[in-house]
């Protein structure tokens, strides 16, 4: 997957710009998660960033592979001991950990990243562990961190927002068209649900990516615009 997947540390500067556009953008999201979480919030994404680093900037599997595994290692070893000196996993360790998610849980996420591995998003079953374990995992750690309460479809969002992120990182473009398909089927599944004020940083990214699905590959919506800045708005202020 890595010579498939997604921007590089080579990207030109205008990739670089959406990238910097994309990532304001889902801060912004993730600022209406309650200010106690925060801090928590912004650790599992930053984990979720740097596992993605790893495919984005490899060139070689198997050093992508190593770096992976040592991620799965470091997170494993947080229930068990404190963290070395790294600063995501002092910040799991402090503020994620704490609220009742395990480091095994979150080195399930790592699984998600390996699935782009060859042959990754090529294959359906690639794909569905990518968005199950890197997306789904995800939204369950941050739900848990939340407080989420009711049955808030998190895992479903999670999964459905991860393979629409994919589809458009994608280079192969059959591989992206399957990822995008499979990302709208699972969005419009949870599109009629209302999320409540905790878990709404968690729904502002599920509704954007139903958003993403709408719209050809080669013709998103760039991040930040102003349709999708109040798409965002109007979500925070009534759930949908």
């Amino acid at each position: 997957m890595v010579n498939d997947a997604v921007t590089s540390a080579g990207a030109p500067p205008s990739a670089e710009a959406a990238r910097r556009a994309e990532c304001a953008e889902r801060a912004l999201a993730l600022g209406y998660a309650p200010g106690g979480a925060r801090p928590a919030i912004d650790a599992l994404f930053a984990l979720d960033e740097v596992l993605g680093q790893i495919l984005r900037t490899g060139r070689e599997p198997l050093i992508s592979q190593m770096r992976l595994t040592w991620w799965h290692d470091a997170l494993t070893r947080l229930d068990t001991a404190p963290p070395p000196a790294e600063p995501i996993l002092q910040a799991l360790f402090d503020d994620v950990l704490p609220r009742g998610v395990s480091g095994a849980a979150l080195a399930t996420m790592v699984e998600g990243w390996e699935a782009l591995l060859d042959p990754g998003p090529r294959e359906a079953e690639g794909r569905a562990l990518f968005g199950d374990r890197r997306g789904g995992d995800l939204f369950r750690a941050a739900g848990a961190v939340l407080g989420a309460r009711g049955n808030p479809p998190l895992a479903l969002a999670g999964s459905g927002w991860a393979l629409a992120d994919l589809a458009r990182h994608l280079a192969d473009r059959a591989a992206a068209e399957a990822a995008l398909a499979e990302a709208r089927a699972i969005l419009a599944r949870i599109s009629p649900h209302r999320w409540g004020r905790e878990v709404r940083a968690l729904g502002a990214l599920s509704r954007l990516a139903l958003r993403d699905t709408a719209v050809p590959l080669d013709r998103p919506i760039p991040s930040g615009s102003p349709g999708r800045v109040g798409r965002l708005l109007w979500h925070r202020l009534t759930g949908y």
